[in-house]
């Protein structure tokens, strides 16, 4: 079964994505999503992007119970993808979700002290005519 490298990557998503919902009852990991697979140009390696919402805490006892899954969770993709060459799989740390977030704040905030700035300069500049 020869597959593109963009479909094992959506495959392995989607069954590492429902591992962690359904099968993996580690109180430690709390709420994790799957943010993207990198495949290696072999397909000897299938990095996995995680992304937790919560503190510094939550993200460490997150990782900390997903690497302890990890042969688990490379045991389930093995036997749902079938391939001659199983891609060894890795977790990392994806902050790019937080940090959208927390822009959009920044966005936010910056927004409210502008129009507040501006309501401020309209009320100085004759605003009691």
């Amino acid at each position: 079964m020869a597959y593109r490298k963009e479909k094992i990557e959506e495959l392995i998503k989607r069954i590492v994505a429902e591992l962690l919902i359904k099968d993996i009852k580690d109180p430690r990991i709390g709420f994790a999503s799957i943010t993207g697979v990198k495949l290696s140009g072999d397909k000897t390696l299938a990095r996995i992007g995680i992304s937790v919402m919560g503190d510094p805490r939550d993200l460490r006892k997150t990782m900390e119970g997903i690497k302890s899954a990890q042969g688990y969770i490379q045991h389930r993709v093995g036997k749902e993808l079938r391939m001659r060459i199983m891609p060894r799989i890795e977790f990392f740390m994806d902050s790019s979700v937080a940090d959208a977030v927390e822009m959009v704040d920044l966005l936010n905030r910056l927004e409210k002290s502008e129009c507040q700035t501006e309501g401020n300069t309209d009320d100085k500049n004759g605003g009691g005519d």
